[in-house]
């Protein structure tokens, strides 16, 4: 278990999670793209809380899971008691929490099309997750292209291109970084581990996130993990 260091401004909104703060409740970093999520918004906006890693595909899982949501799935956040479960209401929860970090962007059309963007990154891109899952010690190129995955990476390129063009000035999706940015961070990691071609405007983005400190931390600790899971 590992602890984020305290900001003490934030302490006194996070007193309702109880004395040990905010636990957050991931699943290995390799390959949970759903965990990478939370993870990455909470470390890179310095939200500070204590994680939990459950190992996935082992005889336990459910189980321990169980231990802290009747939701089956990672991640979970837990707030004193309280779980919230799914990566998009636990970033929803955050921003509503810590309104004065910026999560979201601030423009109101900025702000209104990371959220779809987002939502549709969590109810699409199936062909995608099921062809090129996410491994970020792996290396295939060319790994998984099926038609499918293919019309789901042109997707994606389309929504990078619209947001870096219109609202991220050539940065981040949105300017500065925000929920967006970590809810396609697992895209990057797939791109990345699959070889996927990109023009130079959208590889420098992806360069970019690889690059953010948050981003950087995750890969590192998913490449020092072990545990190995069956293709």
């Amino acid at each position: 278990m590992q602890t984020t260091e305290l900001d003490p401004s934030l302490s006194a909104t996070l007193q309702k999670a109880g004395k040990d703060g905010l636990l957050l409740v991931i699943g290995n970093k390799n390959y949970s793209s759903w965990s990478m999520r939370p993870w990455v918004a909470m470390t890179a906006f310095g939200i500070p809380f204590r994680e939990h890693r459950i190992l996935l595909r082992q005889a336990t899982t459910a189980d321990e899971i169980a231990h802290y949501s009747a939701s089956g799935r990672l991640p979970i956040l837990l707030v004193g008691e309280t779980p919230i479960w799914d990566s998009l209401a636990i970033c929803e929860y955050l921003a509503d929490q810590f309104p004065d970090l910026g999560m979201w962007p601030e423009d109101v059309l900025a702000r209104a099309t990371a959220r779809s963007i987002c939502a549709e990154m969590h109810s699409g891109f199936a062909e995608l997750r099921s062809a090129m899952p996410m491994d970020i010690r792996a290396y295939k190129p060319g790994f998984g292209r099926t038609a499918g995955a293919q019309a789901d990476i042109a997707r994606v390129i389309e929504i990078w291109e619209t947001c870096l063009s219109e609202f991220g000035h050539h940065q981040f999706l949105f300017g500065a970084f925000s929920i967006a940015d970590a809810y396609f961070a697992p895209v990057v990691m797939r791109f990345r581990s699959y070889g996927v071609s990109l023009a130079p405007a959208l590889q420098a983005y992806v360069d970019r996130v690889q690059e953010h400190p948050a981003v950087a931390r995750w890969m590192r600790e998913a490449e020092a993990e072990t545990e190995v899971l069956p293709d």
